[in-house]
Parts: structure tokens; sequence; C-alpha cells
């Protein structure tokens, strides 16, 4: 099959991936910081219905729709004629990155589901730990899309 035609819109392909990562990202940061301050707090207590709100808000309007709004994208790019050298072998650590951070992704999806259930067992420090996976994984991917070190 000719995926030539993709060819001219690979500016435009790129940006909306890049917005979309951009958008995911400061989600995967910003929601586990959410359940750091939701540990805190009384379940059943109107500071925990709160935290329920934006933690659902976060995920379901932002994140989920950046997520796969990246993973269309950046679909679209690998397909564009050489935009990917297959013979290289830095794409397979972004793609462990990529993975990495949509499974990091469904982890915290878990975890608001817990949260909205009022039966979260995690400790403020397991979340504090979390809130870093995303900054790991983002230096991952950056470095092996800019440098390719192989």
């Amino acid at each position: 099959m000719d995926l030539g035609f993709l060819l001219p819109w690979y500016p435009w392909v790129k940006s909306l991936h890049l917005i979309a990562v951009f958008a995911w990202m400061a989600g995967l940061f910003y929601l586990p910081r959410l359940y750091v301050y939701h540990t805190q707090v009384a379940a059943g207590s109107p500071q925990s219905a709160l935290f329920k709100v934006m933690e659902r808000r976060l995920l379901r309007a932002i994140m989920n729709p950046a997520m796969i709004a990246a993973w269309l994208f950046g679909l679209t790019l690998v397909l564009t004629p050489g935009v990917v050298d297959w013979k290289a072998g830095w794409w397979h650590g972004k793609l462990t990155g990529l993975i990495g951070m949509t499974l990091f992704h469904h982890v915290v999806s878990a975890g608001r589901k817990a949260f909205a259930e009022d039966r979260n067992r995690r400790s403020e420090r397991y979340w504090r730990i979390a809130n870093e996976v995303p900054t790991l994984l983002l230096i991952l991917i950056v470095i092996m899309v800019i440098v390719k070190p192989f």
C-alpha cells in the first residue's frame, strides 16, 4: 500500500502528535500529585469529594483523549514513508517508553477508580514515588527520538 499521500501532512501530524503528548504528559504529572493530596484527607469528606471530581475530569476530559490522539497521530507518523529508519535501534527504546507510559496511564486510571469508590489502599509515599515515573519515561523517549543513540 502506498502511503506517500501522508508526506505533505507530516508537519501537521507531527504538530498534533506533540500537542497531544504534551497534554497527556501534563495529566500524567498532575494526577498522581492529586492522589498524594487525596490520601491526606478523610474518605467521605468534602475535600475528598472535590478531589474525586478533579481526578475524574482530568482523566476523562484531558488524559484519555490526549493519550488516544497521541497514539493515533504517532501511528500516522510512523506510517509516513521515510520517517522511521526501521534498521536503527532507537525506536525500540521509544516504543518501550511509550508502552511504559501507557501502562502507567492504566495504573493511575485504576487509582482514580479506587479513590472514587473510597477503597484506595496506596500510601501517600507510593503516589509520591509514582509521580516520578512519567518523568523517567519522558527522559527515555526524548533521548531516543532526538539523540537516537543507537
